[in-house]
């Protein structure tokens, strides 16, 4: 099983699941053509897709186009199922900043015969994050800004605050559809900007007093 990192910190939190929000912010729905979702859109990253800030993107060999997609990442630090806003901010213990790697061409072949987006989210090196920083350190106002460069080229640039549902709200729901514990990640959906990545582009993000992520494509 995969370990988080914690920053300033050695300790180390195992990765339980990985789970994803779509379309939560309105202008990346609009640019892709998508409706804008009354409620969080859930889908689901295997953990073996996981890898850390500085490894390697590696690009599956089916697929002519994946796209960037940077996200803010929140830590899950207890077992809660059911809970209130209140309660699903405390579970929160932890952020990181996060990149979604997308296989765009797959995943318009899949939502056009009605199935599920898996293969074109779940592959290898497709769920990037930085070390995860713990509340203890920072508390998240929802105004940051959170932004991605590909070779020096701003892709993406917004501030949390565009999300349509905040963190506490994403927690409350999918606590109301699933158990939540402790070592659940959960990538929070992605500003709008999203493109096609080449081989050897750098990408770098950055979320405001959150910390930074890198990853070259391979």
């Amino acid at each position: 099983m995969k370990n988080l990192l914690i920053k300033n910190s050695a300790e180390k939190i195992q990765l339980n699941n990985i789970i994803c929000v779509g379309r939560n912010y309105a202008a990346h729905a609009e640019e892709l053509g998508n409706k804008i979702p009354k409620f969080p859109l859930i889908f689901l990253k295997p953990t073996s897709s996981l890898i850390h800030s500085g490894e390697n993107i590696i690009m599956p060999d089916y697929s002519n186009e994946m796209h960037h997609e940077i996200e803010l990442v929140l830590l899950i630090g207890s077992t809660i199922k059911n809970v209130n806003s209140s309660e699903a901010e405390k579970a929160i213990i932890g952020y990181a900043v996060g990149l979604d790697m997308t296989l765009r061409d797959i995943q318009l072949k899949l939502k056009g015969n009605g199935h599920p987006w898996t293969l074109a989210k779940g592959f290898d090196t497709s769920a990037v994050v930085s070390d995860f920083i713990l509340k203890n350190d920072y508390v998240l106002n929802n105004n940051e800004t959170i932004s991605l460069k590909v070779n020096d080229e701003l892709r993406q640039n917004s501030s949390l605050s565009m999300m349509l549902f905040n963190p506490a709200e994403i927690v409350k729901y999918i606590s109301s559809k699933m158990t939540l514990g402790k070592g659940d990640i959960i990538f929070t959906g992605t500003p709008k900007g999203v493109n096609k990545v080449e081989l050897n582009d750098k990408l770098f993000g950055k979320i405001e007093n959150v910390g930074e992520v890198l990853a070259e494509i391979q």
